[in-house]
């Protein structure tokens, strides 16, 4: 069973940069397609950026193009998101998913706090 534990959020001034990390257990990552999702308060989780499992990478929000980018390192069994360029904005829960044809996988998420 895939587990995703993600770490690296926490409180930034605008401007400022966070790394993202979901590690992995339980199943090696290099057959799923993964991505990020955020919630912010009183909003709809929304997607940000995927990664297919042929590491063909998608941006689904038009405000974190240029500013955030999606990877995987396989042999640590983990997926980054580099946020750069933060702002107020990008306050929210941020969540690590791997997907396959009929299931999808999710992790606990992760606060990501910016101050202006």
């Amino acid at each position: 069973q895939l587990q995703l534990v993600e770490s690296g959020g926490g409180l930034v001034q605008s401007g400022g940069s966070l790394r993202l990390s979901c590690v992995a257990s339980g199943s090696t990552l290099d057959h799923y397609a993964i991505g990020w999702f955020r919630q912010a308060p009183g909003k709809e989780r929304e997607g940000i950026l995927c990664l297919s499992d042929g590491d063909t990478s998608t941006t689904y929000a038009d405000s974190v193009k240029g500013r955030f980018t999606i990877s995987r390192d396989n042999a640590k069994n983990t997926l980054y998101l580099q946020m750069n360029s933060l702002k107020p904005q990008d306050t929210a829960v941020y969540y690590c998913n791997a997907a396959q044809p009929d299931r999808s996988w999710w992790g606990q998420g992760t606060q990501v706090t910016v101050s202006s």
